[in-house]
């Protein structure tokens, strides 16, 4: 039986490889209950293949392979080799029996002048990602010699400048890819126009958006006009927004469609009653239950009744952490604080889970935190709004705007409130003595030492249970109420200085140059000596001209080779020794180290090695040092001059010795953990190595996709579910194109906050500020640290920066990053470096361009675009 032709009632969405996103969900609409579809039937991918099997006879086979070597930005090329491959399949005969089988189909449909012939690509709305509008439709198609003419052009539209574009930026084989085409019987509606079973803007699962108007909906698809837009929540049209609508897309009598003008006294009616939208979204509803996740449906309205004539799923909602009661939650994004909003495979969110102090939920591969109760309670609610306000106000002013609302969370009486005191707690009591720090740092040390030499030997479930065993004295550190005290007595000391000395002496953020070039400070002592680095490499030619070849990452093997080689080799694996377990999103174990991959140092190197002087590195702490002590001088001077000023300069003199003694130590809790993962995770690769060799895993980097708990049961069984790993795979590419919210409720509502501040010019970016003084240069926006170029004085302007961004800092005027919060990685390191910085500057790499002139005010808070 010939499967080159099917009709709806044949089709599921186990045939998406034979008949396309479009078309598998076509065929399960049809099998709804109370929800009509247009009939029709699908020419599948069997039949697409024949016809490209008949043009590889020809030139389109070279045509293919010249394509898929393109480069996503080689607009030209794309655009010529694109239009000819689509020339070439439009001129492929479709073979008689197929034409045969087309016919039949069309006249089992019965008595109909006019069809929609409409693509549908095996990459096309799929629950992973949507493809929508890369592909042709064609409305109005009239004649059976029409329809097979639009089959052909729905098979070349294939290969449209978009979709190629789109298939090499996402790495997707062009061959790979098929077309099925569908035929439908023609709607020709009185309204038409889209409905969302999750408001598409905020995310909110429990609302639906209902966009409509007058004619066919090719009109309000292709933008053409302004549609009405209805909300609906609980079943009630809670607003309604009825546009102006001058045109209407309408059929022509011999075929295709045209605009036409609506006539004045109807632009402003409604397109839909609010009873039909309460019926529309009643149905929105049915179909989302049998799909079993938000849908983005198209309907038209005909004679009173509603039709179907597609349903995809929504693929840019972020997803909701599962919970087992249906209590409302509010969750807050751990990946803000970390300075790391990537997605994590499900190895790093096993292990970041087993890690934390706090219960930890997943959502789009990212982790959130449940503050609820801390919300639900008067007690404990302005204690965290306080903190977190403090450090990241768009995350404060997103949780108040929950609380503002009175009827999401319920407050919880004084005795259910939840216990302890709120992150940031208590006021820290410790004495300023650096012996403190030093005695912290020395002890987690001692303890990784141990870890290697107690991990060496293990192998199979021996291995696994002792990990989980060793994660709990890597929580012991971590959570030493001793560690606890010497950060937070610094932030609080940061904040008590800044606040009185601006009330005092009228300054803000003075802390920022009291706390550069301070003890202990892992983070900034990383860059300062790769730095140290570069002074070694600038005095040996050969290994600067070898080196500025390197595309590997077994270069350092090489190096010995050259004169002055063993030195730079030397040089670099000393630096790797104690900074080689960190890496761009350091807190997924499952990232690629700079030991792995230390190839991704080289264009930091060689930016150091021309553009700075020997010795660099100690200078620029010497002179960071000095200023904070000129600063603290300074600021002494003008106390002692105040009324009580002698009380005042004593206060503000202790608290500058605290923060001094004990703000550096802020950055070592979290390269502590960092290297005790980078153990555990060699350990676990050379086991994952052993499962390669004995068949159980495909690749070693199979276990990234497996959670700790899973990993173990594998290596106890020698047994692994190959589809799992498949289905994780491909859940975690799909995470990767989701842009997490600072705050997430239980109804899928995304909060991102707002600045309440009208102290900005007109057109500023607005930020937090957190490291004080103005800067002006060129812009430089990096995505990624392995492609940055940049020259002193540029101004880095990045998505976020977590440690291993830290080398670029020696070398930048200033810094703009998207996220941040007043004590996160950027910030720290910028005041440690006296770097002019704004933080949590919403979309700031969409809206600074690459190049572009800026000034950055660190101290207020706000960047101007210069031109």
């Amino acid at each position: 039986m010939s499967t080159d032709v099917l009709s709806f009632q044949e089709i599921d969405q186990s045939q998406v490889a034979l008949v396309g996103g479009k078309a598998a969900n076509l065929g399960e609409l049809s099998r709804i209950e109370g929800v009509r579809v247009p009939a029709g039937f699908c020419i599948t991918t069997q039949a697409y293949q024949r016809i490209i099997e008949l043009g590889e006879a020809t030139s389109l086979d070279d045509r293919l392979d010249r394509l898929s070597r393109l480069k996503p930005n080689d607009r030209k090329a794309i655009q010529v080799l694109s239009a000819e491959v689509r020339g070439a399949i439009e001129a492929i005969s479709i073979p008689d029996d197929l034409a045969t089988e087309i016919t039949r189909s069309v006249a089992q449909l019965g008595e109909q002048a006019a069809y929609a012939v409409r693509s549908s690509a095996t990459a096309e709305d799929l629950p992973a990602a949507s493809f929508a509008g890369q592909q042709d439709t064609y409305l109005n198609v009239v004649g059976l010699s029409a329809i097979l003419q639009h089959v052909s052009r729905c098979w070349a539209s294939l290969f449209t400048e978009r979709a190629v574009t789109y298939r090499l930026r996402n790495g997707l084989d062009q061959r790979k890819v098929h077309m099925a085409v569908v035929v439908q019987q023609m709607v020709f509606s009185e309204a038409a126009g889209v409905l969302f079973t999750a408001d598409p803007v905020t995310g909110n699962r429990k609302a639906i958006s209902v966009e409509a108007s007058f004619g066919l909906g090719e009109a309000l698809v292709s933008g053409l006009v302004n549609a009405d837009v209805y909300k609906v929540r609980d079943g009630e049209v809670v607003t309604r927004t009825v546009a102006t609508k001058t045109l209407a897309i309408q059929p022509s009598p011999g075929g295709g469609t045209h605009q036409q003008a609506i006539a004045p006294d109807r632009q402003e009616q409604p397109a839909l009653t609010d009873a039909q939208v309460v019926r529309l979204a009643d149905l929105g509803r049915r179909i989302e239950g049998h799909f079993g996740r938000p849908q983005d449906i198209e309907w038209c309205l005909v004679d009173e009744d509603f039709l179907i004539v597609q349903s995809r799923p929504i693929t840019t909602l972020f997803p909701i952490p599962a919970q087992s009661d249906r209590e409302n939650h509010v969750y807050v994004s751990v990946g803000h604080a970390q300075m790391m909003t990537d997605a994590m495979k499900p190895l790093g969110v096993s292990f970041w889970q087993l890690t934390a102090g706090r219960p930890m939920f997943e959502a789009g591969g990212r982790l959130f935190v449940d503050v609820t109760r801390q919300l639900a309670s008067p007690t404990s609610r302005a204690g965290l709004l306080e903190v977190i306000g403090r450090g990241d106000p768009l995350t404060g002013d997103a949780l108040q705007t929950v609380v503002d609302r009175g009827d999401f969370i319920r407050s919880l009486p004084a005795d259910e409130a939840p216990g302890g005191p709120p992150p940031g707690g208590a006021p820290a009591r410790i004495e300023t003595d650096p012996a403190i720090v030093t005695e912290l740092i020395g002890k987690s040390e001692a303890s990784i030492a141990e870890l290697k030499r107690d991990i060496r030997n293990l192998s199979g479930v021996a291995l696994l249970d002792f990990i989980l065993a060793d994660i709990q004295e890597l929580r012991r550190i971590l959570f030493d109420p001793r560690s606890h005290q010497v950060f937070m007595s610094a932030m609080e000391a940061t904040w008590w200085l800044n606040d009185h000395l601006q009330t005092w002496l009228g300054e803000k953020n003075a802390a920022d140059t009291l706390t550069q070039s301070v003890p202990h400070n892992v983070t900034s002592e990383m860059g300062l000596a790769l730095l140290d680095v570069a002074d070694v490499i600038r005095l040996h030619p050969q290994a600067v001209a070898f080196l500025e070849l390197v595309d590997h990452d077994n270069f350092l093997d090489e190096l010995p080779r050259l004169h002055g080689g063993w030195e730079v080799r030397d040089a670099i694996q000393t630096w790797l020794d104690k900074y080689g377990m960190r890496c761009v999103g350091e807190i997924d174990i499952t990232r690629p180290r700079w030991s792995e991959r230390p190839a991704m140092l080289i264009p930091i190197l060689f930016g150091n090695v021309k553009n700075f002087e020997p010795g660099a590195g100690r200078r620029r702490f010497e002179q960071g040092r000095q200023e904070a002590w000129n600063k603290e001088r300074e600021v002494l001077e003008r106390l002692h001059a105040l009324p009580d000023g002698d009380q005042k300069a004593q206060e503000t003199k202790r608290m500058i010795d605290r923060v001094r003694t004990f703000i550096g130590y802020r950055e070592y809790p979290k390269y502590g953990m960092v290297s005790r993962y980078f153990v555990y995770k060699q350990a676990l690769l050379e086991e994952a190595d052993r499962l390669v060799q004995a068949h159980v895993l495909g690749a070693k980097e199979d276990i990234f996709y497996l959670t700790f708990q899973e990993l173990h049961d594998v290596v106890r069984t020698h047994d692994v579910d190959h589809e799992l790993v498949r289905q994780r795979r491909d859940a975690f590419r799909s995470n990767q194109t989701l842009t997490p919210p600072r705050v997430l409720t239980s109804d899928g509502e995304a909060l991102s906050g707002s600045y309440r501040r009208d102290d900005v010019p007109v057109g500023a970016l607005v930020g937090l500020p957190v490291s004080a003084g103005t800067v002006e240069g060129r812009a430089r926006v990096v995505m990624d640290i392995s492609e940055a170029d940049v020259e002193p004085g540029d101004i880095l302007v990045t998505a976020y920066t977590d440690p291993s961004w830290t080398p670029l800092f020696v070398a930048i005027g200033g810094l703009v990053t998207e996220v941040g919060g007043l004590m996160t990685h950027g910030a720290v390191i910028a005041r440690e470096y006296g770097l002019p910085a704004v933080v949590a500057v919403e979309h700031a790499t969409r809206l600074i361009a690459d190049r572009q002139r800026i000034r950055v005010h660190g101290t207020d808070g706000y960047v101007e675009i210069l031109g």
